[in-house]
């Protein structure tokens, strides 16, 4: 057996106890009873080709998540070495972490109609963290309206180009009409949040394309020299001109006084 692992190098023994029994990869080790053939013969056959693996108690092993999990992957997928940001805590299927200025313009383009909130955040700022909490509440009783979380601390630039120098800080858009409105609010002043949901939330069918971002919004991204962001201008349609109609001179003729008109004159003749 010794030779087994000396050679082959596949194990490290990580909380070996004699008392107790140690498992791995589907067969089992117990004190004193070593079949060296039938470990030799699984060993080789196995997939670890050289690679670390690591010994768990009873009750890990039984565990289902951690069965035939690789220590990385278990680290990837939040298994363990993982501790979620507060701002990560809570999240609803409607509230989406903006990743850059291009994700922003086309998440509120294709949000259509829809009501969308963007939420400009930062972890350092105590107000934001105590106001998350209540924004996962209201994202979770109001699935149709969508939610988009901006991290100022990561996109600042974004945000200078936005103007949004004061957090936390709240925009609302839907459809053609585009910014609805937008304003500070903090755990304290949550009802003005509410009022401004309670007002733009009700259904209503937009004419034209979406908007999103104002055009000056859109042009500020695209001059930020920081952001990797491109927009085109649309173009400025000329006003119809005014067609001239060209007015006939019609022949005049004299007019004829009338009777009246001739007393008088005859009168002040006389």
């Amino acid at each position: 057996m010794a030779e087994v692992l000396g050679k082959t190098n596949l194990f490290t023994a990580c909380n070996y106890s004699q008392g107790k029994n140690q498992e791995f990869s589907g067969f089992r080790l117990k004190k004193n009873t070593f079949p060296f053939l039938k470990v030799k013969s699984q060993a080789l056959r196995s997939g670890f080709n050289g690679q670390r693996v690591v010994f768990l108690d009873k009750n890990s092993v039984n565990d289902t998540r951690f069965r035939l999990v690789p220590l990385k992957a278990q680290m990837q997928n939040g298994l363990i070495g993982k501790n979620p940001k507060w701002w990560e805590k809570g999240v609803q299927l409607n509230m989406k972490e903006v990743a850059s200025a291009q994700d922003l313009v086309d998440s509120l383009f294709n949000a259509g109609d829809k009501l969308v909130i963007v939420d400009f955040f930062s972890p350092g700022c105590g107000g934001c963290k105590a106001l998350h909490p209540k924004v996962c509440q209201l994202a979770e009783m109001n699935p149709d309206v969508q939610f988009l979380q901006v991290n100022h601390e990561e996109h600042k630039s974004m945000c200078y180009s936005l103007n949004v120098h004061v957090l936390p800080f709240f925009r609302f858009y839907r459809g053609a009409e585009g910014r609805l409105c937008s304003f500070s609010c903090t755990n304290a002043t949550i009802k003005k949040f509410r009022d401004a949901l309670a007002k733009h939330k009700p259904d209503r069918s937009s004419l034209g394309p979406t908007k999103g971002l104002d055009e000056s919004e859109l042009l500020a991204l695209a001059a930020n020299k920081d952001l990797s962001f491109e927009y085109t201008p649309k173009p400025v349609q000329p006003a119809p001109e005014k067609v001239a109609v060209s007015e006939e001179k019609l022949p005049t003729t004299p007019l004829e006084p009338k009777e009246s008109e001739e007393k008088t004159l005859v009168g002040a003749g006389r």
